[in-house]
């Protein structure tokens, strides 16, 4: 049985820290999806709330503030019967 939750994110942001001489990390921000289409009604009917904040080392410009993205969620036993 495949478990998977997809969610609905739009990002809020992204920081910049480093230089560089060191080298840059970039932390984005999103928040669920509550309002702007009817998609977007239906998904906050069911996640009303949600916040994912990371960060990473060589994503520049791989997430846009103001964007919406999906999110799947699943058990890895589940992808790896998908990959299989």
């Amino acid at each position: 049985m495949k478990r998977i939750t997809r969610c609905k994110f739009v990002c809020t942001g992204v920081a910049v820290h480093g230089s560089v001489t060191s080298g840059f990390t970039y932390d984005y921000e999103f928040c669920a999806v509550t309002s702007g289409s009817e998609e977007n009604k239906n998904f906050w009917k069911w996640t009303p709330s949600g916040k994912l904040t990371f960060g990473c080392t060589h994503a520049k410009d791989q997430f846009i503030p103001g964007e919406e993205y999906y999110l799947d969620i699943m058990p890895i036993t589940d992808l790896k019967q998908i990959e299989s």
